[in-house]
C-alpha cells in the first residue's frame, strides 16, 4: 500500500523545480530576490479580508527540507548530480516580512514579502500561496458571518463538508480568528487551542426510537449542561415538548435546544414563546442547517429567536466565493549590490505589479484613532504630517491626511532564515483581530456596497512603476 509522506517540501508545482534546476545550471543560485504574495479583490463584494495562514508558513519554514526520498524521486525525474547535492542540502536562509495575522487587509498590499536567493524564494511559493489563500478566504468569511450575528455566538461546524483533513483544521483555526466562538473540530482545540463544542446527532435519538428516553439517556450524562436537538422528528409537536419535560425534571443549569431544519424563523419564534410560558426564559435557542451570513441577517431581521449560529459547510468552503486569488510575483531582483525594481505588464491593467521592494504605512487618525487610508511604498521612503494622497488610476483626486499617525503593517518573521518572531497564541490572534476591525469605519464593513477603502501609491512608487511601463512599452 503506498504510503503518503508528511514533508511539505515537495507541495510545489512542478515548475518550480524545472525553473530551479535551470536557475542553478544558469549559475544563478545566489541571486537575490523579491517575491510579495498580494490579492486583487475582496471575496463576496467586501470591504476588507482578514489575513491568516501566518503560523502555518512558520511551521513550513522552519521544517523546510529536502530528504534522501525527496532526492531520489527527483534523479527519477532526470535532475542533473550537481542540483541534486544542491538539494540535499537546501535550507531556506533568507528574509520573510509578513502583516500579522488578524489584520484587515485590501487589495494589492504585500501581505508577505521574501528576499532570498532565487531557488529559495521560488521554492516555497506553492506552499505560501495555498496557506495564505485558505486561511485568509476562511477567516474573511466568518467574520461576515459574526458581524450578522452580532453578540450571538458563532459555532464553526464544518469539518464533514471541508475540502480535506488540512482544510477541516486550518479552516477551523482561521475561523476561529475570524470571530467565530468555538469549532467541532476536535483536532483544532488540540493543535491550536480552537475551543471544541458539540453534543449529540439525530441518530442518538433514531437509535433509541423513543425520543423523550433518548433525551433522559443524554441529560443523565449531562445533568448540568444539556443541549438537545429536537428536530429529528416534529419540533413543535415532540421535540420541544419532549426537551421541556426534560429540563424540568433534570433542572440544568445550563439548557438548550437546536433546530436542525424547517423553517427556523417561525420554529424559534414559536419556540421562545413556548419556553417563555413554561418559565424556561433561561433556555437558549441553537439554530443549524447550511447557513451563511445573509441568511443569519434576513432571520434576525424577520424576528427569529436565536441566541446561537452552527455554521457549515458555506463558512468552512466559503461556498458564495471559495477562492482567494493570492498571487505571488516578482517584484525585484538584486545586482551588484542594489535593489533592481521588476514589473509584470498586461493587457489587464489590474494585473499589472507594483515594483520594487516595498512597506504599505497605515494611517489613523489621532482623534479617532479609526484607519483612514493605508499607503503603499518603497522601503526607504519617510511620511510627513501633512501627507498628500492620491488616486493611483486617477491621479486628479488627491487628499491630504493631517493630525495622524502611522503604523508599518508587515514585521520581521525571518532574518537571514532564523525565525525573529514570536508567534502569538490563537486566542491573542482572535482578540487582535476583534481589535483591528474596530479600527475601520461601519462604512466599510458594510456587506453590500461597502465604502472604497484608501490604498494608494507613494508618488515615488508611482513615478517607478509609470517609467518601467515606458521603458517596456511597445
Amino acid at each position: 500500500m503506498e504510503k503518503r509522506s508528511h514533508n511539505m517540501t515537495m507541495l510545489v508545482d512542478y515548475y518550480e523545480l524545472t525553473m530551479a534546476s535551470g536557475y542553478f545550471e544558469c549559475g544563478m543560485q545566489d541571486k537575490i530576490a523579491y517575491f510579495d504574495v498580494f490579492y486583487r479583490k475582496n471575496p463576496d463584494g467586501g470591504g476588507f479580508s482578514i489575513v491568516s495562514g501566518l503560523q502555518t508558513i512558520v511551521e513550513y519554514i522552519s521544517e523546510l527540507g529536502f530528504s534522501k526520498q525527496d532526492i531520489e524521486y527527483l534523479r527519477g525525474r532526470g535532475f542533473s548530480d550537481d542540483f541534486l547535492e544542491y538539494l540535499s542540502n537546501f535550507k531556506f536562509t533568507g528574509d520573510i516580512w509578513a502583516i500579522p495575522e488578524g489584520t484587515p487587509v485590501f487589495p494589492g498590499e504585500p501581505l508577505v514579502t521574501v528576499r532570498a536567493p532565487l531557488i529559495e524564494a521560488q521554492i516555497v511559493e506553492t506552499y505560501l500561496l495555498l496557506a495564505i489563500n485558505h486561511q485568509s478566504l476562511i477567516a474573511t468569511k466568518t467574520n461576515r458571518i459574526k458581524r450578522a450575528a452580532g453578540d450571538r455566538i458563532v459555532m464553526e461546524f464544518g469539518s464533514r463538508r471541508a475540502h480535506g483533513e488540512s482544510a477541516a483544521i486550518m479552516g477551523a483555526r482561521a475561523a476561529y480568528i475570524g470571530g467565530a466562538n468555538a469549532s467541532a473540530c476536535v483536532k483544532a482545540d488540540i493543535d491550536y487551542n480552537v475551543p471544541a463544542v458539540g453534543t449529540l446527532a439525530h441518530s442518538w435519538i433514531q437509535v433509541m426510537g423513543d425520543e423523550y428516553e433518548a433525551f433522559k439517556a443524554y441529560a443523565t450524562l449531562h445533568p448540568n449542561d444539556c443541549s438537545l436537538l429536537i428536530d429529528t422528528y416534529d419540533a413543535l409537536k415532540s421535540g420541544l415538548p419532549n426537551a421541556i419535560k426534560i429540563f424540568k425534571e433534570f433542572k440544568p443549569e445550563k439548557m438548550s435546544v437546536r433546530i436542525d431544519s424547517g423553517d427556523i424563523t417561525y420554529l424559534t419564534k414559536k419556540c421562545r414563546k413556548i419556553l417563555d410560558a413554561a418559565g424556561l426564559e433561561k433556555c437558549k435557542i441553537i439554530a443549524s442547517n447550511s447557513l451563511d451570513e445573509y441568511l443569519i441577517r434576513d432571520m434576525l431581521s424577520q424576528g427569529a429567536c436565536i441566541d446561537s449560529f452552527g455554521v457549515g459547510e458555506k463558512l468552512i468552503t466559503s461556498k458564495s466565493e471559495p477562492v482567494f486569488g493570492g498571487v505571488y510575483k516578482l517584484v525585484a531582483v538584486e545586482e551588484d549590490g542594489k535593489i533592481s525594481p521588476r514589473i509584470k505588464i498586461s493587457e489587464n491593467p489590474e494585473k499589472i505589479t507594483n515594483p520594487g521592494f516595498k512597506k504599505t504605512i497605515r494611517f489613523y487618525d489621532r482623534t479617532t484613532d479609526k484607519a483612514v487610508a493605508d499607503v503603499v511604498m518603497l522601503a526607504d521612503e519617510t511620511v510627513e504630517d501633512p501627507y498628500e494622497i492620491f488616486n493611483p488610476e486617477h491621479v486628479w483626486k488627491k487628499k491630504q491626511i493631517t493630525n495622524f499617525y502611522t503604523r508599518e503593517l508587515a514585521v520581521p518573521i525571518f532574518e537571514k532564515g532564523k525565525l525573529v518572531y514570536e508567534l502569538p497564541t490563537t486566542e491573542q490572534v482572535r482578540n487582535y483581530c476583534k481589535d483591528q476591525i474596530d479600527t475601520l469605519w461601519p462604512e466599510v464593513l458594510r456587506f453590500e456596497n461597502p465604502h472604497t477603502y484608501y490604498v494608494d501609491l507613494s508618488k515615488k512608487l508611482w513615478e517607478l512603476k509609470n517609467s518601467l511601463l515606458e521603458a517596456h512599452s511597445f
